[in-house]
C-alpha cells in the first residue's frame, strides 16, 4: 500500500498541539479560525476539511469523536479558510455539510470537562464531491474513498476556565 503525501496545515491562531484561543470557541465568538495550507499533491482537483474532537465528552472517559465542521468541494486553487468562515466567507464554490450541533457552518470547542483535543483534518482529492448535499462527516467519508490523494492535520487542544 502506498502513502499518501503530506500535506501541511497551519494557522496563524494557534500552534501545532496549542492552546485554542478563546475567540474560536463556545466561551467567545464561536468564529472559525484561520487556516492555511500548503504541499498539495500534483492532481488535486478539490480539498474537504473535517474538525472534530475525539475526547467528547471526557478526556478521561471518551465515547464518541464529535464533530465541529464539515467543508467540502474547497478549490485546489485555495491556500486557507479565513477567519470567521461563513458560506460567504468561504473559498469560492466550497461547500458545508452537517456537524454534530445538527446543523451546517462551524461549531467551536465547548468541552464539558477536561483539556479536548480537535484535529482540523485537511484531504487533497482527485475530484469534485458536487453530488454531496449537506453530508455528515460518515457521509463525506464514504465520497471520499478512493479519491484521497494527501491529507494532512493541525491539533489544537482547548480546556474551559472554571
Amino acid at each position: 500500500m502506498l502513502a499518501t503525501p503530506a500535506v501541511g496545515v497551519s494557522s496563524p491562531a494557534f500552534a501545532p498541539n496549542g492552546s485554542i484561543p478563546p475567540q474560536y470557541t463556545c466561551d467567545g465568538r464561536n468564529i472559525s479560525p484561520p487556516l492555511a495550507w500548503s504541499e498539495l499533491p500534483e492532481g488535486t482537483r478539490s480539498l474537504a476539511l473535517i474538525v472534530d474532537d475525539p475526547d467528547a465528552p471526557d478526556p478521561r472517559a471518551p465515547r464518541r469523536t464529535w464533530v465541529h465542521w464539515v467543508v467540502y468541494d474547497i478549490p485546489a486553487t485555495a491556500v486557507g479558510i479565513a477567519e470567521g468562515a461563513s458560506p460567504g466567507r468561504l473559498p469560492a464554490g466550497a461547500r458545508e455539510g452537517l456537524n454534530d450541533f445538527g446543523r451546517q457552518g462551524y461549531g467551536g470547542p465547548c468541552p464539558p470537562t477536561g483539556r479536548h483535543r480537535y484535529f482540523h483534518k485537511l484531504y487533497a482529492l482527485d475530484t469534485m464531491l458536487t453530488a454531496l448535499q449537506r453530508p455528515t462527516r460518515a457521509q463525506l467519508e464514504q465520497a471520499m474513498r478512493g479519491h484521497v490523494l494527501g491529507q494532512g492535520e493541525l491539533v489544537g487542544t482547548y480546556e474551559r476556565a472554571r
